[in-house]
């Protein structure tokens, strides 16, 4: 599969397929959407949990929901029963919302075959599939497998203050625009109103049609509309690192490479007096 997204139709005549294992990352806190809410648990069958606000966040981190560490990253390859050869599905119970975060992780570790549910769990319940209330108990791996960090997927304010204002950086933010013009107050307390210099904003919703993504030729267009230049990099930011990736992966999409995250995002930039503002 060369889409870095699978669809429900996918996913039906692949469950239970051997070395196939499919992930619910849904996340207990929803900002920037009005969140679905369910009466009682309910997932797609055969899901795994993995926890993107406690087993996949280094808590030991002042960042907000910061990157897992390579021996966080492992012991939950190893809890998870995921090796370097298993094709990992992700998905959500907000259609996409927190997916493409684990997605990033994945990707940032060097796994190449994880991919995303598109429209996950409610596109699942809409179209009338099967819908368990139980979780599949994963089947654990004997050893901690080896991974590696891919550096150039996460990036810091060091590498962003070394290249702002200098041509050499396309900056692309996920908030709301009137978080970004800095014309509605922050969700967390002690931030500062408005944007990385020179970053340009795509709310995350622009990139989906309610709980999915828009089709490959939209999300194209929409990007060619931006005022961003192909022949460099992208990094992108949002409030905490969550949001971020659904527009990272609505690029990779689209067929844009060269991507990475902010992962500090406008809750480390935004709080820090020192770093400039527009």
């Amino acid at each position: 599969m060369t889409s870095p997204i699978v669809s429900t139709q996918w996913l039906q005549k692949n469950l239970g397929r051997e070395g196939l294992v499919l992930l619910d990352a849904s996340m207990s806190k929803v900002i920037g959407k009005e969140p679905i809410t369910y009466d009682t648990p309910v997932y797609i069958p055969g899901s795994q949990f993995i926890n993107l606000e406690q087993e996949l966040c280094d808590l030991h981190s002042n960042q907000v929901h910061a990157f897992p560490t390579s021996e966080q990253f492992a012991q939950e390859l190893k809890r998870q029963g995921i090796a370097a050869d298993t094709t990992v599905v992700i998905y959500d119970n907000q259609g996409v919302y927190a997916s493409p975060r684990a997605w990033w992780i994945f990707k940032a570790y060097g796994f190449d075959q994880v991919y995303v549910l598109d429209g996950g769990l409610p596109k699942w319940m809409a179209e009338g599939r099967a819908l368990t209330d139980k979780l599949k108990p994963p089947v654990s791996l004997d050893e901690v497998p080896s991974v590696s960090f891919l550096d150039e997927s996460v990036r810091d304010v060091g590498y962003l203050l070394q290249r702002l204002g200098k041509g050499q950086l396309n900056i692309l933010d996920a908030r709301a625009q009137a978080r970004f013009l800095g014309e509605a107050e922050e969700p967390r307390p002690g931030l500062r109103s408005g944007h990385i210099p020179g970053s340009i904003n795509l709310p995350f919703t622009q990139v989906l049609n309610d709980i999915e993504f828009k089709p490959d030729h939209e999300l194209a267009e929409l990007f060619s509309q931006l005022p961003m230049a192909a022949e460099r990099p992208s990094v992108f930011s949002c409030g905490s690192g969550i949001t971020a990736c659904i527009i990272l992966l609505a690029a990779a999409i689209a067929g844009h490479d060269n991507l990475s995250l902010y992962d500090g995002s406008w809750s480390e930039w935004g709080a820090d007096e020192n770093l400039p503002i527009e």
